[in-house]
């Protein structure tokens, strides 16, 4: 199978998914790259080698890295301060690559050999216990392996697939309470006018949730009328 421009750029990408290129993840990225949308400097974990090899498939020249998007730097990794560890989920919840454990209300862990270092934890904390250690000497390329970059990358996409499945199976959800509801109501004896009003009112309610619904789940944006 041949590799796009996109493919080929993706696989020279440290893939840290930490978003400091200014998109979501690194595919989009490398696709913004290869679209002419983007420039071969937006990525500091990548750093000045990551430039060099993006040039080296792109044909652009080597240019310094971007300020705006960062500086190249020595890996981190992010630790957790267990004393203060609230067990919000949040981090779990920010990280992208699956690398943090822990649950509701209990303390959570950093897998420092999972973590990219990608800082996105550190913001939604709301005590402050996560901190962002160097644990290399060397910045850029040379601070990771490809076989590191494949592992995160890997972790990065069965996270996405997840989270898409989960999606739809909580929509699936909601959609079948929706329809169980207007049956309900639907089944609901009417005496009075005033009653069949409320009735058709109940029925029109729950048709325009399950419409937005339908036009989410299409990817269309629902009407705001």
């Amino acid at each position: 199978m041949t590799k796009t421009l996109a493919d080929q750029i993706e696989d020279l990408l440290p893939q840290t998914q930490c978003t400091k290129c200014g998109y979501p993840a690194c595919r989009p990225y490398a696709e913004a790259i290869a679209s002419g949308e983007a420039d071969i400097n937006q990525c500091p974990p990548g750093g000045i080698e990551g430039v060099r090899r993006l040039s080296s498939v792109t044909g652009r020249p080597v240019i310094p890295i971007n300020p705006a998007n960062g500086i190249e730097r020595p890996r981190p990794v992010a630790f957790i301060d267990e004393s203060l560890c609230i067990g919000c989920t949040l981090c779990i919840q920010a990280c992208p690559v699956d690398a943090i454990l822990g649950a509701a209300k209990q303390m959570h862990t950093i897998l420092p050999s999972l973590c990219t270092g990608c800082d996105l934890c550190v913001a939604p904390c709301p005590v402050d216990c996560i901190s962002m250690l160097p644990v290399t000497n060397t910045t850029g390329w040379d601070a990771w392996s490809q076989e590191a970059a494949d592992a995160a990358r890997a972790r990065h996409d069965f996270r996405s697939e997840r989270l898409q499945r989960e999606k739809a199976e909580n929509d699936a959800r909601l959609a079948a309470k929706a329809l169980e509801k207007m049956r309900a109501v639907t089944a609901e004896a009417t005496n009075t006018p005033e009653e069949l009003a409320e009735k058709e009112r109940k029925r029109a309610i729950i048709a325009a949730a399950i419409e937005r619904a339908r036009q989410k789940a299409a990817g269309n944006p629902p009407d705001q009328k």
